[in-house]
């Protein structure tokens, strides 16, 4: 058994007046395990790899006991829901116990999803379900590893507490670390309230712990609008690189830091599919994996609007207004980093081309950037791997002598640059089939195997593992039948 020693907890966010939460104890579930944990997220908090093997911290992480220094309790905020506006949500599932200063200086808040009902829950059970749970704890460590902004997942507790959903289910409980839970939605809620004070003594919150840079601007408000617009659009930038599709684009999901946040149904792309959904429950698209871009912009303005009364109109809108030209250009960066190509010139007509064949050929999307940087920009090479994903031949040989043309024209050697695409064009992601069947088991026999073998595998989401080699092709015809919506 870990010699685990507490860590000493603050709760920064509970300095707030109570304007902002409500406190809430968690609720306890019977005889809890441990499903799957992340030593890099333990690591995070200075905790020892083995620190999960002491019930203490166990039944912590379950809901069913508190370590000192805790304060739990649960956020308010508002929000858009699918264009919507809804005057109050908040934490209805969620518990923030506390927050731990990790070896480096960061502090890191630590939640509980699934931990019991709040003053939020607006009728429901306050629990996840460990269908859910594993996804969202899989794909938060997935994320980090693939370098995108996220939140992350420390641990995954079971329970054989009955929770009900479409069927009945079991409960699962996520650990979840992030140095701030706020989103654009904490400052909406007041400024439908036309509260004022709220908004002000929250930005000034933000901007002291997480902004420290603008405090001393003469206009912080302003810059911190700027600050989060510029981290939003480059968020978008990389969930469009790497072909993540959100799911639950609303305000209340979005990050003040420009985090990922909210794990609900989300969905790697397999075959390109610029309209892909991947929430079923998204009838309409609004969420759609190409809509991302301009969601983002417009949820920014929403948090515009809710900022407006600590500044002008036009002072919030000046504060935004390069948000289109700030995820172009971050996206650019990406795609011609993942074509090996310079950002300029005729290699944007030449990648988004590629695109546009991708979508007539529904080409698995992961697949073909992995095998692009293997691509031989030799005149007379056939390409065969690559070739073989497009049912367009002719269209796909048009093309890829345009591209060797220009590879050619960089001067850079293909071994050098297969390096370089190597590391930007990930060989496994979260493919919704790979995560169906680590869920299958773990639900169906307790047999928690795969969950650790796909976290293990999606930490090093860029490098060949010959032993994983399956986990990296198309997916099997079944996988078109999962289906992924807000209930899940």
């Amino acid at each position: 058994m870990s010699s685990f020693v507490p860590p000493v907890f603050d709760n920064g966010f509970a300095g707030l007046p109570e304007t902002f939460y409500s406190r809430v104890q968690p609720t306890p579930v019977p005889d809890p395990y441990l499903v799957c944990h992340s030593p890099a997220a333990l690591a995070l908090l200075g905790l020892p790899a083995d620190a999960l093997t002491h019930p203490d911290l166990l039944h912590t992480l379950a809901g069913n006991r508190l370590l000192p220094g805790m304060d739990p309790l649960a956020e308010l905020y508002a929000g858009h829901q699918f264009g919507h506006f809804v005057p109050q949500l908040g934490d209805g599932r969620a518990i923030l116990l506390g927050e731990i200063q990790g070896p480096d200086g960061r502090g890191w808040e630590i939640q509980l999803k699934g931990a019991g009902r709040t003053p939020y829950s607006r009728g429901g059970d306050g629990r996840a379900v460990l269908r859910s749970s594993i996804r969202e704890f899989l794909c938060s460590e997935a994320m980090h590893a693939l370098g995108i902004p996220t939140t992350r997942a420390l641990a995954l507790v079971g329970s054989d507490l009955p929770v009900y959903r479409e069927d009945e289910e079991t409960a699962a409980i996520v650990t979840r670390l992030s140095p701030s839970f706020v989103r654009f939605g904490s400052f909406e809620v007041f400024y439908y309230r036309n509260q004022v004070d709220p908004i002000r003594q929250l930005a000034d919150y933000v901007i002291r712990r997480h902004y420290p840079q603008l405090a001393a601007l003469d206009e912080p408000v302003p810059a911190l609008l700027a600050e989060v617009a510029r981290r939003t659009a480059e968020l978008m930038a990389d969930w469009q690189a790497v072909g993540f599709a959100h799911g639950v684009m609303n305000t209340d999901n979005m990050s003040i830091l420009g985090l990922t946040l909210d794990y609900g149904p989300f969905g790697f792309m397999d075959a390109f599919d610029p309209g892909f959904v991947c929430n079923h429950s998204d009838s309409g698209g609004r969420y759609a994996f190409d809509q991302q871009p301009d969601v983002g912009a417009w949820n920014v303005t929403k948090l515009a609007q809710a900022l407006v009364p600590l500044m002008s109109v036009d002072t919030a809108t000046d504060a935004i207004k390069a948000y289109p030209r700030q995820f172009g250009q971050a996206y650019v960066a990406r795609m011609a980093a993942k074509f090996g190509l310079p950002r300029a010139g005729d290699s944007v007509g030449l990648m988004l081309d590629a695109l546009s064949l991708l979508a007539a050929n529904r080409v698995d999307y992961t697949l073909f950037f992995r095998r692009l940087g293997d691509f031989d920009s030799a005149p007379d090479a056939l390409n065969a791997p690559l070739r073989g994903l497009f049912a367009d031949r002719a269209a796909f040989d048009a093309w890829a002598a345009r591209y060797a043309a220009a590879l050619r024209q960089t001067g850079v050697p293909d071994a050098e640059r297969r390096i370089a695409q190597h590391a930007v064009n990930p060989k496994y992601i979260l493919r919704n089939h790979l995560a169906e069947t680590a869920i299958r088991r773990a639900a169906d026999q307790r047999d928690f195997s795969e969950v650790a073998r796909l976290h293990a595998l999606l930490t090093r989401p860029y490098d060949d593992q010959p032993e994983f080699e399956a986990y990296a092709a198309e997916p099997p015809d079944w996988a078109r039948e999962i289906a992924v919506s807000c209930s899940s």
